[in-house]
């Protein structure tokens, strides 16, 4: 007997990992949440919580994503989209530019300085709730872009520190000592330090540490930042209630290139409120399949056509609003079956019902068959016989 080929032992090993992944389901937490604190202005007496919410899915996204630094392009980092949430929530607070980005920076001052390497994205900055000047400026800078004002990161190299240059309409008011400012492109960019850990009584725009007062600074223009974010944190001021999604798929396995309707449904029963189907493949991190929106009765769908043969993992997120907190779906698994592998399976099923049905026509041939003379042998001398 011929020893099975390497192909076939590799076949048999995928479709024996295929079926354990397809066995155990992994689970992923609902969302990452964290709370900060904020005045109304930095002298105020009004305090807020404002507590943000990250989807597992969303974090792993980014998680997912080449940390590497190519020549200093720290905007890339840049992810206003996906922080607008906390953007819009600051505005409903501050009525000024000034005072908005102090609430920004009282934000950042609130997370835990830890050197970091790699550079990574503000929505795990925001989850691991720790980072350096790197990480705290970036993410400083994509609230204030999602809030609408024009800022730059400002690479002090001598110094091996970032900070933000934030232009405003008027110079700052409620800063406690001199201003400091950049001048780029015909513009006044005002110093704001994302270091400190003091948020209450923190750095404020246009307030310089005195060791980095009239350092040299690279400026970097946010010219390459992330426009469109894979999905959105949540924010909100009050502890929302809870909700749920769910969602299903109209079969588990499917042939290759055909249609697989995913489905589910919202509670509460919200109308046009956008879910984010994520997929991801042999294990690897979710990625962004597509958006949808909910009907006038909660429920949404797609129809999405399967992919290349293998086994995919589909969940899908909301982020939540004002009134109710994130939720996300559990995680479903869809094998698909290459068109081909399916062929051959057919074939060789084929053929074998062919052979059992020959075999078992010749084993029934052979017991029916009579006995003829000719299968005797008889002795020469009878007497002796």
């Amino acid at each position: 007997m011929s020893s099975p080929s390497r192909r076939q032992k590799i076949f048999c090993a995928t479709l024996f990992i295929l079926l354990l992944l397809f066995l155990f389901n992994s689970c992923y937490a609902a969302a990452h949440e964290c709370t900060y604190k904020l005045l109304d202005s930095p002298d105020g007496s009004i305090n807020y919580r404002l507590r943000v919410s990250v989807t597992e899915a969303l974090y792993a996204n980014y998680s997912s994503r080449d940390h590497t630094l190519y020549y200093s392009d720290f905007s890339r980092f840049v992810t206003p989209d996906a922080l607008e949430p906390i953007a819009d929530d600051l505005w409903s607070i501050y009525n000024n530019e000034e005072d908005f980005a102090n609430g920004v920076l009282m934000l950042v001052h609130q997370i835990e300085y830890v050197e970091s390497d790699p550079q990574k994205y503000p929505v795990e900055t925001i989850v691991e709730n720790e980072g350096d000047c790197d990480l705290l400026s970036i993410l400083a800078a994509s609230i204030m872009k999602a809030g609408g004002l024009d800022v730059v990161l400002l690479y002090l190299e001598w110094h091996d520190h970032m900070l933000l240059g934030v232009h405003l309409p008027e110079s700052p008011k409620d800063a406690r000592s001199t201003l400091y400012f950049y001048r780029h492109q015909g513009k006044k960019f005002y110093v704001a330090e994302t270091t400190g850990g003091n948020w209450e009584k923190g750095w404020r725009v246009g307030e310089c540490p005195e060791v980095l007062q009239r350092a040299a600074a690279k400026i970097i223009s946010l010219g390459n930042y992330e426009e469109t974010a894979p999905g959105q944190v949540s924010s909100s001021y009050i502890i929302p209630d809870s909700s749920a999604l769910h969602m299903s798929l109209s079969t588990n396995f499917v042939v290759a290139q055909n249609d697989v309707e995913i489905s589910g449904s919202l509670s509460p029963s919200l109308s046009g409120e956008s879910i984010t189907l994520y997929v991801s493949s042999m294990g690897s991190p979710l990625t962004l399949l597509t958006t949808v929106v909910t009907d006038s009765k909660g429920e949404y769908s797609h129809t999405w056509q399967s992919p290349p043969g293998g086994i995919y993992s589909i969940k899908a997120t909301w982020v939540g609003d004002d009134d109710y907190s994130s939720a996300a779906s559990s995680t479903f698994r869809l094998v698909v079956i290459p068109a081909d592998l399916l062929m051959i399976v057919i074939i060789l099923s084929f053929l074998l019902v062919i052979l059992l049905v020959v075999n078992l026509a010749t084993r029934g041939s052979t017991w029916n068959e009579p006995e003829t003379s000719e299968d005797w042998e008889f002795a020469d001398n009878p007497e002796h016989f």
